[in-house]
């Protein structure tokens, strides 16, 4: 490295701290982050489905395990993954009103509190945004 980097060192290590400590390391991260941080898949799982909630789209059983790359997970991991936060209600499951047997999810009210609590201390916290 060259010594004329030291500003890029300094944002590089900033940004890593502030990531560190506003996500995985942070004791006041509520439950659901646990559970979500726990892997690369769930975490860009939960990014995913929060984003297309938040855009207003129906979220099916398909639909919710075709969200991150196949290359991260394997079908039954994504299932896995899927009614797992079910089970821990982050998500909810309901049955689709034109066709019972099709699934739909969405996040519980718990995730959504959680989740608007967590990414607004993100975002008020972090520099970098």
């Amino acid at each position: 490295m060259e010594k004329n980097n030291n500003t890029s060192i300094d944002r590089a290590r900033k940004l890593i701290k502030n990531i560190l400590t506003q996500t995985i390391d942070n004791p006041k991260n509520p439950d659901f982050a646990d559970f979500f941080h726990a892997d690369t898949y769930r975490f860009y799982f939960l990014m995913s489905f929060m984003w297309e909630y938040l855009e207003g789209n129906e979220i099916s059983q398909e639909y919710a395990i075709s969200l991150v790359p196949k290359k991260y997970a394997s079908r039954i991991k994504r299932l896995q993954v899927l009614k797992q936060a079910v089970r821990l209600n982050y998500i909810s499951e309901s049955s689709s009103q034109v066709d019972k047997r099709r699934r739909i999810y969405k996040p519980t009210e718990n995730l959504l509190q959680d989740f608007f609590t967590y990414t607004d201390n993100i975002y008020i916290n972090s520099k970098a945004v």
